[in-house]
């Protein structure tokens, strides 16, 4: 029942990076279909953001023995170099890889402390592994008690009161280069549910003119109709470029949206009137280079640094309240884990007894040879009596007694001492 947790996120690659190892639903589904089949997990779940993409799961054996086998799946899926790849990876076990998901269900490891869309996203990841069969009990589990953490945090601490989000920072860096957006025109690419959280924020800062393309016109026409814009065909970028002062894109896309010599273009029509470009997909969607076209200002995910540093600051504060919810539901788990386990060894120590009964009264009985077939069975009986009494008060304490079970969460120990030099059930 060992965890195991590999991945990358912001803090420890850059887009350039994140963007090569993140993973579509159906990579995801077919990366833990692998997984299982080579026989590296038993149960698997990727969760894969704008931020992160990391890979959890329950190994046949060792934690710690798995996780090279899976650092280099994800080189070898993704199709990146394990030394460019390496140096970013993180590997947590047992209680660190359980802490983090909290921390992570909680918004307390987004690049925006309290980050909105975070808890949605592992949400969507459960469900998804759960459906195609990838979970199972420890990892259902697990997932259950950290959407559990997200919505604790959120409805007690100050941190869910107003949420930041990756779309609240982009419109404010947009304000940044325009000032007030009620005499400015905005171009939305996409209609999953980040673009939908931009363009509420835009019509919340009284965005003068609105405009939406998506694959789906039906999608686009639908957020039009709500929020008040205009649908432009997907892929009229002749005329959809040149209406806007900032573009904001979040497709689901493996090859850049916008590229430079279609900007570049479009610059040329709009008289080089100044745009704005934020890149809010992974992978990206606008050409790194379109930047270097004059009056075009064109920032990514990780161009939001300063905007994370404040919104870190107001919500310092609330941090301590958060990790105490994080540290409640780790303890929670743990004894959940540690009480399985438990039931598992005390099986195995049921079993050992046995064997050990059995060649006890081998030995002894061979020397008894007044007794007869009657009384040898009755002594057989009373110490399988004994054995079953001994046991069977602990195995019961074990499952009605919760304070019980999360004072012994240290199974190993157990199993060393009365199961030495035997494989682990």
């Amino acid at each position: 029942m060992e965890i195991v947790l590999v991945g990358l996120n912001h803090r420890t690659a850059p887009v350039e990076v994140r963007e090569r190892v993140s993973f579509t639903a159906e990579q995801s589904r077919k990366a833990a279909e692998e997984l299982r089949a080579r026989g590296i997990l038993q149960e698997t779940l990727v969760l894969s953001t704008c931020n992160r993409s990391e890979i959890y799961g329950v190994p046949p054996e060792s934690a710690h023995e798995c996780a090279p086998g899976l650092s280099s799946f994800l080189s070898e899926f993704h199709a990146v170099r394990p030394d460019v790849l390496g140096v970013s990876l993180y590997h947590h076990y047992d209680r660190a890889a359980v802490r983090h998901l909290f921390r992570v269900s909680a918004g307390l490891d987004s690049m925006l402390l309290g980050e909105a869309e975070i808890l949605g996203q592992v949400r969507e990841a459960y469900r998804y592994a759960h459906e195609n069969g990838a979970t199972g009990p420890v990892l259902n589990r697990l997932f259950q008690g950290a959407l559990e953490v997200g919505k604790r945090v959120r409805s007690e601490t100050e941190l869910g009161t107003r949420p930041m989000s990756v779309a609240s920072a982009g419109v404010k860096l947009a304000e940044r280069i325009f000032g007030k957006m009620n005499e400015r025109s905005a171009l939305v690419l996409g209609a999953g549910a980040i673009s939908e959280q931009v363009i509420g924020q835009l019509r919340d800062r009284g965005i003068a003119r609105l405009f939406i393309m998506n694959r789906s016109r039906e999608r686009a026409e639908e957020l039009a109709i709500r929020f008040g814009g205009k649908v432009v065909g997907w892929g009229e970028w002749e005329t959809a470029l040149t209406l806007p002062d900032v573009v904001v894109s979040s497709v689901a896309s493996e090859e850049p949206v916008l590229r430079r010599e279609m900007l570049q273009a479009a610059m040329s029509a709009r008289g080089n009137r100044a745009l704005f470009l934020m890149d809010l997909g992974l992978p990206r969607n606008i050409e790194a280079s379109a930047a270097d076209l004059y009056n075009t200002y064109v920032y990514n995910l990780d161009d939001l640094k300063e905007i994370v540093e404040q919104n870190r600051n107001a919500r310092e504060s609330e941090v301590p309240r958060a990790e105490t919810i994080v540290d409640e539901h780790i303890g929670k788990f743990l004894s959940w884990q540690a009480s399985v386990e438990l039931v598992g060894l005390v099986d195995a120590l049921r079993a050992r007894l046995r064997e050990e009964r059995a060649a006890f009264i081998q030995a002894r009985m061979d020397s008894m040879n007044h007794l007869g077939a009657a009384e040898r069975a009755r002594i057989e009986s009373l110490m399988d009596e004994l054995l079953e009494k001994l046991l069977l008060e602990p195995a019961e304490r074990l499952r009605g007694e919760k304070e019980l079970r999360r004072k012994i969460q240290n199974v190993e120990a157990l199993r060393d001492l009365f199961l030495p030099h035997r494989e682990k059930p």
